[in-house]
């Protein structure tokens, strides 16, 4: 197959980011052509002056459209892309020098039409997003969920570094309404249509999540509300797993409460386990105060999501509510 890419990219009033991720695209170390298509989902702030300054650079579409979210945007672009294959950005992305070459490699070695790449932590991010960064990549806290070395096949990419191929994405009509959750539910769709996905290690991009804590607290409370729905969508796909978060909560809770009567042993592993990811921390940023913030930012992963999963399983598995009028805030309107 005769690869011809696109790369698509959703962006909602956040031009700066565009101008980074721009930059990096014009450092792209590659021989390989290719377009970027972005979109810019009915924002107030576009992006379409900072496009202006690339166009002698780059191969650039830019489009403007009404808001109907990330998912509905993506696919708005791969519609109008000329490629046979995308890759899908998301507008807070850094690419390093490698990042073309790397996929192209790895879609001759292994061609797959859906792939997804990891994210890193650039040595420029702040010491928050550093903390974030680790508490959503770390093997302990996700349990390789966002990718490793083992997601040969089976992987649920991500949109904030995806591959798809054009006739997956003709097969599937793309991303559906839900967000977040709207990458997982396009990976089971392609599985059940016999597609293949796979987790390409050396494509990473750094993803620089300008967030705060409120804010990755609500992002990971989102996440955890989806989850249950996902399982009734696709019961085939449930795991004990998703329990962990939820189980983790009622742990902490738990732990406090036999330390009252005396009780030690709870929370001594629960301090344990906090000791271990400090340990980690520490190795993979080597930074004392960022491997201290990554204790609050797991602390807040496990309770968002823990939380919100719990919560949706009561409504979405045990009540059995319609998901998109119990939860109307998890779902962009139709069009």
């Amino acid at each position: 197959m005769q690869l011809s890419l696109s790369f698509i990219i959703p962006v909602y009033n956040r031009p700066n980011e565009i101008e980074e991720l721009l930059q990096s695209f014009a450092k792209l170390e590659t021989t390989t052509e290719f377009e970027i298509v972005i979109v810019e989902d009915g924002s107030t702030d576009p992006s379409d002056k900072i496009v202006n300054n690339y166009n002698s650079q780059l191969n650039i579409s830019y489009y403007f459209k009404e808001n109907s979210g990330p998912g509905d945007s993506r696919n708005f672009g791969m519609q109008k892309a000329k490629g046979n294959y995308f890759i899908i950005l998301d507008s807070d992305c850094i690419l390093p020098k490698e990042y073309l070459n790397q996929v192209v490699n790895n879609l001759k070695a292994n061609y797959v039409d859906c792939f997804g790449g990891p994210d890193a932590a650039h040595a420029t991010f702040s010491n928050l997003q550093k903390a974030i960064n680790f508490s959503m990549t770390s093997f302990i806290t996700t349990g390789g969920i966002r990718g490793n070395k083992n997601s040969v096949d089976k992987f649920q990419p991500r949109s904030f570094n995806m591959g798809l191929s054009k006739k997956a994405f003709e097969s599937t009509k793309g991303f559906g309404r839900i967000h977040p959750g709207e990458d997982p539910d396009l990976s089971i769709r392609l599985w059940n249509l016999g597609f293949k996905t796979a987790f390409f290690e050396t494509a990473y991009v750094y993803h620089k999540r300008r967030i705060s804590w409120s804010k990755f607290y609500t992002q990971v409370n989102k996440f955890g509300m989806v989850r249950p729905i996902l399982n009734k969508w696709h019961p085939s796909t449930k795991k004990v797993t998703y329990w962990f978060p939820t189980v983790f909560v009622l742990g902490i809770i738990l732990s406090i409460i036999l330390a009252s009567f005396n009780i030690m042993l709870p929370i001594y592993l629960i301090l344990g386990y906090y000791m271990l990811a400090f340990s980690l921390a520490v190795i993979q940023t080597k930074n004392i105060t960022v491997a201290f913030q990554s204790l609050i930012a797991i602390t807040i992963q496990f309770f968002g999501y823990g939380i919100g999963f719990l919560k949706s399983t009561f409504y979405i598995g045990f009540l059995n509510r319609n998901p998109e009028k119990q939860f109307p805030n998890l779902f962009f309107k139709s069009k």
